[in-house]
C-alpha cells in the first residue's frame, strides 16, 4: 500500500487530492497549518488509512515510517490570500518547498510539487507551453505567490540535479469545485454566492478577460499520474482545459447553472492577467486522453455543494467585507455579529490576522 503525505491537505485541491488518493488505495497523511484550510474539508475522509496532522510546513517536518510519495500542495492559492499573506506566501513556497524535498530526500519519497499558471505571470504567449519562461513583474503585488512558485520549482530541479530526488512539477491552471471558499478572491466563487442572492454580478474590467476553468474532479487523476508514472521523472507539466471563456461568458453561465436571473455589474479593471490558457499537450502525450468536464457540466455539478453552502456563504462573505471595511481590530466583533463562533469554519485566514499571527 503507498503512503502519501499531502501538504496542505486540508485545502480545497488538498483535499480532493486526499480523497483521490485513498480511493486508489493509498494511505493518507495530510498536513496543513489551517491558516487557509480547514479540517471541514477532510473530516469525510477519517478513518483507518488516513490521518490529519497539524504542523506548518516551513517547520523540520519528521515523520516515522517509510514514505513513497510526497504531494506539496501547501501555499495560500487565491489572490485575497497571497495579498494579505505576503510573507506567509514567499516563506512556504521558500522553506516549506525546502522542508519537503529534505523529507522526500531522506526517505527517498517520489516529489511532485503543485506549481501554478502564475509562473507564467501576464504572459505573452497564448496558450502557455512549458518550455515558456513567462512575463512576470516580481516587485508587483501579486509577485509574491509569482515569485514563490518560481522559486520553488527551481528548488525541486535543483535537489532532482543534485541530490537525484524523484522530482515532478504540475503548473494548475484555475481550477474549480465544491469546497473552494467563498469570496477569496476567484470568480467563480466570488459569483455563485451573488447569483445565489439574486444580486448583480461584479465583473472587474470589461469581462473580456479569458480563462481556462478545469474541474477539480478532472485534476486529481492527472495530478496522481503525474506522481507514480516513471514518464514523469524530472518533467513539468500543464495542467488545465485548454476551452477558454470570457469572465462575462462564465457569469452568465454561473446564472444559468443557479437558475438565477441576473445583471452584470462591470467595476473598474484590477492588476491581473488577461489571457491564462495551457498548451498541455505535453501532459497528453505522456499520460494519455485525460476527462475534461465542460465548463457547464461543472458549475451543474456545484449546484448542490452551493444550496447547501449558502448560509456558510453568506456569513462568511459577510465577515471578510466587514474586515476588509472595519480592520482586523474588530474582526472578533464582526464574527460574533454574524454568527460565525466556530473556530474551524471560521478560516484559518481569519483566525490568524485575529491573534495577530507572527510573520
Amino acid at each position: 500500500m503507498p503512503r502519501t503525505l499531502v501538504t496542505g491537505g486540508a485545502g480545497f485541491l488538498g483535499s480532493h487530492l486526499c480523497e483521490y488518493l485513498l480511493h486508489r488505495g493509498h494511505e493518507v497523511i495530510a498536513m496543513d497549518n489551517l491558516l487557509t484550510g480547514t479540517t471541514d474539508n477532510i473530516e469525510h475522509l477519517r478513518g483507518e488509512r488516513f490521518k490529519f496532522i497539524k504542523h506548518d510546513v516551513t517547520e523540520y517536518i519528521y515523520l516515522a515510517g517509510e514514505l513513497d510519495y510526497i504531494l506539496h500542495f501547501a501555499s495560500p492559492a487565491s489572490p485575497l490570500d497571497y495579498l494579505q499573506l505576503p510573507i506567509q506566501t514567499m516563506k512556504v513556497g521558500a522553506l516549506g518547498t525546502h522542508k519537503a524535498l529534505g523529507l522526500a530526500k531522506d526517505t527517498g519519497a517520489t516529489f511532485l510539487l503543485a506549481s501554478t499558471s502564475e509562473v507564467y505571470g501576464d504572459p505573452l504567449l497564448h496558450p502557455q507551453t512549458e518550455d515558456y519562461w513567462g512575463h512576470v513583474n516580481p516587485i508587483g503585488p501579486r509577485g509574491v505567490y509569482d515569485e514563490a512558485k518560481r522559486f520553488a520549482e527551481a528548488l525541486t530541479m535543483a535537489y532532482h540535479r543534485t541530490h537525484g530526488v524523484d522530482t515532478k512539477i504540475v503548473r494548475i491552471f484555475n481550477t474549480y469545485g465544491p469546497r473552494m471558499r467563498p469570496n477569496d478572491g476567484r470568480a467563480i466563487p466570488a459569483f455563485i454566492p451573488q447569483a445565489l442572492h439574486h444580486e448583480p454580478i461584479t465583473v472587474f474590467g470589461d469581462g473580456t478577460q479569458q480563462r481556462a476553468f478545469t474541474y477539480v474532479g478532472d485534476i486529481a487523476p492527472i495530478i496522481a499520474r503525474s506522481a507514480t508514472m516513471p514518464e514523469a521523472y524530472g518533467e513539468v507539466f500543464n495542467v488545465g482545459a485548454d476551452t477558454p471563456y470570457t469572465v462575462n461568458e462564465l457569469a452568465t453561465l454561473v446564472m444559468e447553472a443557479m437558475g438565477m436571473k441576473g445583471e452584470l455589474r462591470h467595476l473598474e479593471a484590477r492588476n491581473e492577467v488577461v489571457f491564462a490558457f495551457s498548451d498541455h499537450s505535453k501532459a497528453r502525450r505522456i499520460f494519455g486522453d485525460v476527462q475534461e468536464t465542460t465548463l457547464e457540466e461543472g458549475l451543474q455539478r456545484m449546484v448542490p455543494w452551493a444550496r447547501r453552502s449558502r448560509k456558510g456563504m453568506w456569513a462568511i462573505g459577510i465577515v471578510l467585507s466587514l474586515r476588509q471595511l472595519l480592520g482586523a481590530r474588530h474582526a472578533h466583533a464582526v464574527i460574533l455579529c454574524v454568527g460565525v463562533v466556530h473556530e474551524d469554519r471560521c478560516s484559518g485566514l481569519l483566525r490568524h490576522k485575529l491573534v495577530g499571527g507572527r510573520q
